[in-house]
């Protein structure tokens, strides 16, 4: 079945749209840049041998209820360039699957497509993970090539961005952690996924990210631009891949990068009025920072947005078990100091908390009517060093008291003593420290009893008095 309506591929961002339409309503680049139209995916010249420069005909259509091998397509879920996919059941399974068809026109467009689609999807289906996209098979039937795959229901992280627009630092760096997990197994495996990007990350109900296509990256035959047989979407493509270099984990960190900015802004980093300027604008590093486009966003995030977009491959995360390690240290910096008290303290009616401008004071009754304050800080440090800093007061330290004290913090069994300047007064503090990226409620809940007890202990040997 064929579907004769006129559309166009972004050369930028490979949006699918009308070809009446002047500009990509998602990225705005005009259509046929630079003397070049995309077509189901893959760039080529005007004077290329092609069926139209503009109008995509999709050959693979079916009807529903139409067998494809073992395979019954019940409904189409979407179409790309590539070809078209469906929702199908399994017959000799019996189970729901995701039946990608590609169309036998694009393949016949290129030469090694078949033995680069079967090479790649066979590693394809090494990956198993919570994050990844399971393949189950690949298969040919007549003419139309298949590859089936676990069937996730939600939507695209792209269909979410377009509908909500930014989705919050916080949401979009548990998406970002969940997709550098998944590329930190196919990286491990020696796969790169080449076109990493929202559409191709779907999200289920759940909030759960997991990527799709692996190693079905587009190949962009672009001479005019630079090096033939590029591979991958414009927008999210390292500037090392412009200058024919191979696609590696770092450039898989770089589109992640790009994906990171997409979710916090609603915008891509990289813009231009045509492909080539897209293009000198990627490889030259400028683009605005996301405090710039988005008020409000944590310095960690941004710092970490500008590590993954760095210009040279050098100088990223070299692949997705570094930068999945980064982003959980975001993470657990983006939890502010007000609910990391709340999840350790609110079932405990014993225990208070307010915040102050840089810290959570918390306040302890102890036996006897006695009571201390305890107090939750964050260290100065970058995010994935950063340390958070649990203490009490004692006392003031006065050289009095050096003597005992020393003796005191011999014997104490958690945390330490230390000397601390409070309000430009040296004092004697309790100290217990922690990562700040994955210390636990449970964690921060043990240690501020325990070191709110052992500084009221030695203020009462010290000092004889219940101040702090």
């Amino acid at each position: 079945m064929s579907d004769s309506l006129p559309h166009l591929y972004c050369v930028g961002c490979n949006e699918l749209f009308s070809d009446k339409t002047e500009c990509c309503p998602r990225c705005g680049m005009p259509p046929g840049d630079s003397g070049d139209h995309i077509l189901d995916s893959v760039l080529i010249p005007r004077d290329a041998t092609a069926p139209s420069s503009t109008e995509m005909e999709l050959d693979v259509i079916l009807l529903d209820g139409q067998t494809v091998d073992i395979y019954e397509c019940q409904h189409m879920l979407g179409r790309g360039g590539m070809g078209v996919v469906y929702l199908a059941r399994n017959k000799k399974l019996h189970r729901q699957c995701a039946l990608k068809v590609l169309s036998p026109r694009r393949v016949s467009n290129s030469i090694d497509y078949i033995q680069r689609f079967e090479n790649e999807g066979r590693a394809a289906a090494a990956l198993v993970h919570t994050n990844v996209v399971t393949t189950h098979a690949i298969g040919k039937s007549g003419s139309h090539h298949f590859l089936e795959m676990e069937f996730v229901s939600g939507r695209t992280l792209q269909q979410e961005i377009d509908e909500t627009g930014p989705i919050g630092p916080l949401r979009s760096t548990q998406i970002a952690v969940g997709i550098a997990d998944g590329l930190s197994v196919a990286h491990r495996l020696g796969i790169v996924h080449r076109d990493l990007k929202p559409d191709n990350v779907l999200v289920t109900p759940a909030g759960y990210p997991k990527i799709a296509d692996f190693g079905l990256a587009k190949q962009i035959h672009s001479a005019p631009f630079g090096p033939a047989n590029l591979a991958g979407t414009p927008h999210f493509m390292a500037p090392e891949l412009f200058d024919g270099e191979e696609a590696t984990p770092a450039s898989d960190v770089f589109a992640l990068g790009v994906c990171y900015y997409l979710m916090l802004t609603g915008r891509y980093p990289f813009e231009g009025e045509s492909i080539s300027c897209l293009m000198s604008s990627i490889q030259t590093g400028e683009y605005q920072s996301v405090r710039r486009r988005t008020p409000g966003i944590p310095l960690d995030v941004a710092e970490c947005v500008c590590v993954m977009l760095a210009s040279s491959p050098e100088n990223r995360p070299r692949d997705g078990a570094a930068i999945s390690q980064l982003l959980q240290a975001v993470l657990g910096s983006s939890r502010d100091l007000d609910t990391l008290a709340y999840e350790a303290f609110h079932d405990l009616p014993s225990i208070t908390f307010e915040s102050t401008e840089d810290a959570v004071e918390i306040q302890l009754q102890l036996p006897n009517s006695r009571h201390q304050t305890v107090f939750l800080q964050n260290s100065d440090h970058s995010a994935g060093d950063r340390l958070l800093n649990i203490y009490s007061i004692c006392s003031e330290a006065c050289p009095d008291f050096y003597e005992n004290a020393l003796r005191l913090n011999a014997v104490v069994l958690h945390g330490g003593l230390s000397i601390k300047d409070i309000n430009q007064q040296p004092c004697f503090v309790m100290v217990d420290t922690f990562p700040r990226a994955t210390v636990s409620a449970e964690e921060i809940r043990r240690s501020v009893i325990e070191v709110g007890s052992r500084a009221d202990e030695i203020e009462r040997l010290l000092t004889g008095s219940d101040v702090n």
